[in-house]
């Protein structure tokens, strides 16, 4: 009965962290589509080029997802760091431009849990 009940822990953990991943990828691609549409935070300040790649990039993501509801946990984090590969830098490089210009700091907290 003890064994059963490991077993059916160590299931129960593979599930969280499966389930874990998937709302990491989800949670991005909300955060950074309303980064790219809201001109209070980073709309305004992202060329259009830039914002079309990101949101290619989260299009692309969001299809995979919708069509990989049980993907596994490796595939999540692959699709999620690849989707960070293509945001972040442009996301970093609009705060390095902006050098700390009005508006920008209250966005910095934003990013640190990304």
């Amino acid at each position: 009965m003890i064994e059963e009940a490991e077993q059916f822990a160590d299931q129960d953990k593979e599930i969280k962290e499966k389930l874990d991943a998937k709302h990491q990828l989800e949670n991005y691609i909300y955060q950074m589509r309303n980064t790219i549409e809201d001109a209070e935070k980073l709309a305004d300040k992202l060329d259009e080029d830039d914002k079309t790649l990101i949101a290619d990039a989260l299009q692309e993501a969001q299809d995979w997802l919708s069509s990989n509801d049980e993907a596994e946990k490796d595939e999540f984090e692959e699709h999620f760091r690849s989707l960070q590969s293509v945001c972040d830098p442009i996301i970093a490089k609009v705060y390095q431009d902006a050098g700390g210009q009005g508006g920008m700091g209250d966005d910095d907290e934003e990013f640190e849990d990304l």
